[in-house]
């Protein structure tokens, strides 16, 4: 059996009291995209961790511009601790602690989501769900840069999502009854 551990950090206080039962709905988002996502075989009967960071825009500028190249915030990062394409047993076999093995980290700004909920009609906290969905399926290797990995992993999402009761992230405003087509 895989286990899945998820150690969350508010590095801001602009984080406190964002939404109503944030640390839990935030945890039982990123378990459910561990479970959904499909997972090399070397996983089984393995013990994971995943840390999440809850962050401010001048941290999540540093590390985008350290990390991408890019001086500017983002809304999410994901450092993956494997490449999972053809990533063994023996490889997962190196690291020292098998109580839990780090999969990776999740960071999240806080400035830059409440700025796009604003100007995509969401509320902070599906946005912030819907982010740590999709920061924690980059850690299993899931990705959107060919129209066909974005199609695959926007599905997915939305499946966890709505198996989580929030809805797709992807319509232009989550308070419309009718899907409207995808973004890219």
């Amino acid at each position: 059996m895989i286990t899945l551990t998820i150690y969350l950090e508010v590095a801001s206080k602009k984080w406190q009291r964002a939404f109503v039962r944030m640390p839990e709905k935030i945890e039982q988002a990123a378990a459910a995209a561990f479970l959904y996502a499909k997972k090399p075989r070397s996983f089984d009967d393995r013990n994971f961790e995943i840390c999440i960071t809850l962050s401010d825009d001048r941290l999540m500028k540093d590390l985008n511009h350290t990390y991408r190249g890019k001086n500017m915030p983002t809304n999410v990062l994901s450092f993956p601790q494997f490449k999972m394409a053809g990533l063994k047993a023996r490889d997962l076999d190196s690291f020292p602690d098998p109580d839990g093995l780090p999969l990776g980290d999740v960071v999240l700004a806080h400035s830059t989501i409440k700025k796009e909920c604003k100007e995509q009609g969401k509320t902070l906290e599906n946005h912030v769900i819907h982010l740590v969905v999709h920061g924690t399926l980059h850690l299993l290797g899931y990705d959107h840069m060919k129209p066909a990995e974005a199609r695959k992993m926007e599905k997915l999402e939305c499946d966890i999502l709505q198996s989580l009761g929030y809805p797709d992230p992807y319509q232009e405003d989550e308070h419309e009854t009718e899907p409207k087509r995808r973004r890219r």
